[in-house]
């Protein structure tokens, strides 16, 4: 059997897991048997990388890591940062604002560092549940530099009030909904999508050498570019149709049985 894809980039929460934060059985044996037949595996996350290494080492592979949405491609051999899209600090005041204003959560991300001004007991079971620990710290006075990502979270209703909220804001910065209690904040230009047609440039792979599974909006703009772009079962009907497949849930071992469908024949 023929391999039918270079570069298989991979949604991690909601397609590579369970809902349990879970990588079943089934999963990593069919994500290692795609790297053994030669496919090069690129988590592609709204994970910052301390959050997305442990899914790479428990897979037991190395490589680039697509994180922050797409805000920066981490090499994880040497945990360098290959590109990274900076957000200007001016430009993020009035989101901070918002959200201190409204009492909302939320977390600011350099490349590797994840900073709060504090930790409610929400808060801080989430964060256990990513294997995050944030710094405590106190930006009133002015932001740090070299940020990539702004993430506040909350219930859903919550959220789904501050999205409508910040879609009618000036575009200087590109917000995205990434799981149904978060909504992320970062460069315009930063997408998984832009980030997978980065590297794919860099190692010269057609986007129809490429195959991407995920599963919500942020997803979206990879499964666009990749030649195969697969929604899981559990995706909101908008990333189905933005898909040129749809395989079954997370909770059904979907990544397993996207891969040996459609990655080689």
């Amino acid at each position: 059997m023929s391999l039918q894809y270079d570069l298989i980039a991979l949604d991690i929460d909601g397609t590579l897991l369970t809902d349990d934060h879970v990588l079943t059985k089934a999963i990593h044996e069919t994500v290692n048997e795609a790297a053994d037949r030669g496919a090069q595996i690129v988590l592609c996350t709204g994970r910052g990388p301390l959050q997305a290494l442990p899914v790479l080492e428990e897979l037991g592979l190395g490589g680039t890591l697509i994180t922050h949405n797409g805000a920066a491609t981490i090499n994880s051999d040497d945990r360098s940062v290959i590109h990274q899209f900076d957000m200007i600090p001016e430009h993020l005041s009035r989101y901070v604002s918002y959200s201190r204003d409204e009492a909302i959560h939320f977390d600011l991300n350099t490349a590797f560092e994840m900073m709060v001004e504090n930790v409610t007991p929400e808060a801080e079971a989430m964060y256990l549940r990513f294997q995050a620990t944030p710094a405590v710290q106190d930006f009133r006075l002015t932001l740090p530099n070299g940020l990539v990502k702004f993430t506040v979270f909350g219930s859903k209703e919550k959220m789904d009030e501050v999205q409508a909220e910040w879609e009618g804001w000036p575009q200087h910065l590109h917000s995205i909904r990434s799981g149904d209690f978060f909504i992320d904040v970062h460069h315009a230009e930063a997408s998984k999508g832009r980030a997978l047609q980065q590297l794919a440039q860099f190692r010269g792979i057609d986007p129809s050498r490429i195959l991407a599974i995920g599963n919500y909006y942020n997803d979206i703009t990879m499964l666009q570019f990749a030649g195969m772009g697969i929604a899981m079962g559990n995706s909101p009907q908008e990333v189905k149709q933005a898909a040129k497949a749809v395989a079954p849930s997370n909770s059904e071992d979907g990544v397993a049985q996207a891969l040996r469908e459609y990655a080689w024949s």
